[in-house]
């Protein structure tokens, strides 16, 4: 697979639109059944927990990939985090896990399954509320991780007193563990020059040591030929970075749960109870709804006082008994020059990764993401860039996402801040969203890494009726989205282990498009996915030319496809037909050439003269005789 302009094309030239799905969401979290008890203890014992066997163990590995095959969801992005591979410590890789990686994905080779590695993070680890991050990268900046919910440094399930508030999560990047994290990660020279690490910044620090991660899996899945490429880090966050004045909320970010200004969130870690706003975001509510208290107790997030950073960094002081901000602009500029994420942090870290894998795997694309949208930008590329780079960020509807429930006449269009009315309107909605996300970076090709809808909206209504017709819906719109605009994409999730229960068995998200609790029993490859009739869809994977227009009604389950032809390519078109959706056989009508069926793959391939004329096709499902 390579990069040519906007596309990704095979070797034969063909360019290449992909459909495939994230596996999974539960290996963001160590091998323990989601619900267990020991899920405390892996947080407690971060050293000595095993990622082997996350997302599929490797015993029904089979099962799972021939139900991916037949979903026609042929590239995988792979789930793997860094603390799957360094938990026990700075240079101590679980090479276990990496042998097991390795087994998985040559097992996925033999359903022709493409693997896309995916370095996943949410709100920097698990100890802060996510995932991604060992335990140790906490300890080393003189950050306790038990005094990180006490303080209100972090919302982490496991501790959670009652039910997980909907969607509450994401707020943990405006908290002070993980805005830390990112800010040291990114820009430590620049805002924490005073913490150095056996004679090393902690940028340059904690980068080595990802960076080396990713080597040493790069060089375990080395010359593994469905390997397609490595992301550099799933949605990064800026922290700190760029803020005008700590008294503000960080800009951007969903409001949910206590909501604490950065510099309020830097006295409570400093043991000085906050009085801060708490703020609802769901279907019914928007804005704050009270107060509460954090750290009541006064509890100190730092091992030290003197290990205290913004404080030591002359960010904040105690004077005559209480604590003020003294440089409210502290992370808006170095030497007067304001920053700018993308370009200053982003872009050189997107870079050192890129020089890294391609010294393991030359051939490697490089999947490179900003912030989660609309927060930020994805690293800036030009065509004096190293190539084979695609830009692989993320959409979803943020009402279906955060209020767990879905109108598909109602949206809200976040490149104009406007409510957006009517079915038609809302796809339209989604796909100028899309098409804007693939425009922040028109050189390279666009993948849209995750988009996706929780099966559990309304409360889990469709657990008990067995209807997902609006979890349809919505999937529909945003796949239909994909097509208008030509553009690949991995949908957000598939996990094997998923239960109603439970879900995904990550902070209470469930988005899997296959569930346990969904089987029947039926024994064919469809049985346990949801929302199929809007999941499983043909569309053209490999085009002899240029694609030109793509479109599938699940409704009539008619495909159109237009394409300009290639006199410079003999292979044919190829394009998924499934069988799901075309159960007694297909009727083609084509503009010119000949076609034939691989029933065995479910691909039509499509072979017209080289010539470069515009080319048009049309599937519609055979007539039975009456």
């Amino acid at each position: 697979m390579r990069t040519d302009g906007r596309w990704l094309q095979d070797n034969a030239g063909r360019a290449l639109i992909l459909r495939g799905v994230n596996v999974s969401g539960s290996a963001k979290v160590p091998a323990i059944p989601a619900g267990d008890s020991r899920s405390r203890d892996a947080l407690l014992h971060p050293e000595s927990v095993s990622f082997v066997g996350k997302p599929i163990p490797l015993d029904v590995a089979d099962e799972h990939f021939a139900r991916l095959r037949a979903f026609g969801h042929r590239l995988l992005r792979l789930v793997v985090t860094w603390e799957a591979i360094e938990h026990a410590g700075p240079g101590l890789y679980d090479v276990e896990y990496l042998a097991y990686l390795r087994a998985l994905i040559e097992r996925a080779a033999q359903y022709d399954l493409q693997i896309f590695v995916d370095p996943h993070q949410d709100v920097w680890s698990r100890f802060t509320g996510g995932d991604g991050a060992p335990a140790w990268t906490l300890d080393l900046v003189g950050i306790r991780t038990d005094k990180l919910v006490p303080c209100g440094a972090a919302i982490v399930s496991a501790y959670f007193d009652g039910p997980l508030p909907t969607m509450i999560w994401p707020t943990n990047y405006t908290k002070l563990g993980a805005a830390t994290m990112f800010t040291l990660l990114f820009a430590g020279n620049d805002f924490a020059p005073s913490l150095t690490i056996e004679g090393e910044s902690i940028s340059a620090f904690l980068q080595r040591h990802y960076v080396s991660a990713l080597v040493a899996l790069a060089t375990a899945l080395r010359g593994l030929p469905n390997v397609t490429g490595y992301g550099t880090m799933n949605e990064p966050s800026a922290g700190l970075i760029g803020l005008r004045d700590l008294r503000q909320s960080i800009p951007g970010m969903v409001a949910k749960g206590p909501s604490p200004t950065p510099f309020q969130s830097m006295m409570a870690a400093a043991g000085f109870p906050q009085e801060v706003e708490v703020w609802e975001f769901s279907a019914s509510q928007m804005g704050a709804i009270g107060t509460t208290t954090l750290n009541p107790s006064g509890e100190l997030l730092w091992q030290t006082p003197s290990a205290d950073i913004w404080r030591r960094e002359g960010v904040w002081d105690v004077v005559n008994g209480k604590p003020q901000l003294q440089k409210p602009d502290y992370f808006a500029s170095v030497k007067d020059r304001p920053v700018h994420f993308a370009r200053d942090y982003l872009k050189p870290f997107a870079l050192r990764v890129l020089d890294a894998i391609r010294k393991v795997d030359s051939g490697a694309l490089i999947y490179v993401e900003g912030p989660p949208s609309p927060v930020g930008e994805p690293p800036p590329w030009t065509a004096q860039d190293p190539g084979g780079v695609v830009h692989a960020g993320h959409f979803y509807d943020g009402m279906a996402l955060l209020g767990k429930h879905y109108d598909p006449a109602f949206t809200i269009d976040t490149l104009r801040m406007m409510p957006v009315f009517g079915r038609e309107q809302v796809v339209a909605a989604y796909t100028d969203q899309i098409r804007a996300l693939a425009d922040h970076v028109p050189s390279i090709p666009f993948l849209l890494g995750e988009f996706g809808i929780p099966f559990d909206l309304d409360g889990g209504a469709s657990f008990q009726s067995g209807d997902y017709a609006a979890q349809e819906a919505a999937l529909d719109g945003f796949f239909a989205a994909l097509d208008r605009n030509l553009i690949s994409g991995t949908l957000w999730n598939y996990t094997p282990d998923n239960r109603h229960s439970s879900g995904d068995g990550w902070n209470g998200e469930d988005l899997s498009i296959y569930s346990l609790d969904g089987k029947r029993g039926q024994g064919d490859v469809y049985d346990g996915g949801r929302a199929l009739s809007a999941v499983v869809r043909p569309y053209a994977m490999a085009t002899a030319g240029t694609p030109l227009q793509m479109s599938f009604d699940r409704h009539s389950r008619e495909f159109v496809f237009r394409q300009r032809r290639s006199s410079a390519i003999a292979q044919p078109t190829e394009i998924f037909v499934p069988r799901y959706q075309y159960p007694s056989g297909i009727s083609v009508e084509i503009s010119a050439g000949t076609w034939q069926l691989d029933s065995a793959r479910e691909i039509l391939l499509w072979e017209s003269p080289p010539s470069e004329q515009e080319e048009s096709l049309r599937i519609t499902p055979q007539q039975m005789p009456k």
